[in-house]
């Protein structure tokens, strides 16, 4: 047994290949049965695929980096669902590609945000976090408020290649997407996304 452990460790190319069958081995095990998991194939109840103006949002929040200091996962440990709300469940990430899950909290939790705050505190705190939290580390985003929701043209076909992908978007929700977004701003729809979030489980 020695010997032959001694050989592999020896043979980079047969070290390599067996490296590699055993991530894949591992991936399968841990992976493939959760495509057979109703829990994290179904959406839970109430959850609707994101509007066309919060379809927006959650690229302007991607692209913003947003995810660098707040995930959108919290645990099922007691200080964390006193904290922020419900433990996250796969169900409610369905429609979210890629979805916002993760450990880094420079700033707090979001996936429990919908809701919780008025428009306008969104508006202020996305405008100058300091206003409304004096502690606060997060930057300023001021610009939102100005620019206009780019996207109109790209967001039906973006809604379309999802329903490719199962979101249950109507022939209606698609050919309206473009007067959903006339006159918005990027701060308009990113207050959209985060007024969604975790609403689902809250409705329960």
């Amino acid at each position: 047994m020695a010997m032959t452990h001694e050989t592999i460790e020896k043979n980079t190319p047969l070290l390599m290949v067996l490296i590699i069958l055993a991530i894949i081995w591992g991936g399968l095990v841990e992976i493939v049965p959760l495509w057979f998991q109703r829990s994290t194939t179904q959406p839970v109840d109430g959850l609707k695929p994101y509007s066309a103006v919060q379809l927006i949002g959650r690229d302007i929040y991607v692209r913003e980096g947003c995810y660098n200091c707040h995930s959108q996962m919290i645990r099922p440990f007691r200080a964390e669902t006193e904290r922020y709300g419900h433990y996250s469940v796969a169900g409610e990430f369905v429609y979210d590609r890629p979805f916002q899950w993760g450990s880094k909290r420079t700033g707090p939790d979001l996936a429990r945000v919908g809701g919780r705050y008025s428009d306008d505190w969104h508006r202020a705190h996305l405008n100058n976090p300091r206003d409304l939290v004096p502690e606060s580390n997060m930057p300023g985003y001021p610009w939102l408020a100005s620019t206009p929701a780019d996207g109109a043209g790209l967001v039906q076909a973006k809604m379309t290649a999802l329903r490719k992908l199962g979101h249950p978007y109507s022939d209606i929700e698609i050919s309206e997407a473009p007067a959903a977004l006339a006159g918005k701003t990027e701060s308009d729809a990113l207050i959209a996304y985060l007024q969604v979030l975790g609403t689902a489980i809250k409705r329960r």
